[in-house]
């Protein structure tokens, strides 16, 4: 039998509409005061970062996240018990992430441990 779970409230939401274009410069500025953001010009992130396969992707956010926290990979090491030439290994692409790997990582680096697998 399935359970109800909890929904969480939606913080933002995004609007598309379909009209003239020549109404669309009024439609930004309409929208602006009621805390709206154009981001029409805005493109993929794959497209600003061609060099980057999804192999890629574990180690990057693991090195950008260390690197949000201002922290070094010995001392990463030392709050999650994975020894630094591992987590070296992880940021090079050299060494796969397990999930179990993950959640410690997560847990040290305040993010969710999903963006390492």
């Amino acid at each position: 039998m399935q359970a109800h779970t909890k929904k969480h409230p939606i913080e933002t939401i995004e609007l598309r509409f379909i009209g003239p274009i020549v109404n669309m410069a009024k439609a930004v500025e309409t929208l602006k005061p009621l805390g709206f953001v154009d981001r029409s010009d805005s493109f993929p992130w794959r497209e600003a970062f061609p060099e980057y396969k999804d192999e890629d992707l574990p180690g990057v956010c693991l090195r950008g996240s260390r690197h949000k926290e201002g922290i070094t990979q010995k001392q990463l090491s030392e709050l999650t018990g994975i020894p630094q030439r591992h987590i070296s290994m992880m940021e090079t692409g050299k060494r796969p992430i397990g999930k179990e790997l993950a959640k410690r990582l997560g847990n040290a680096l305040n993010i969710g441990y999903k963006v390492f697998l």
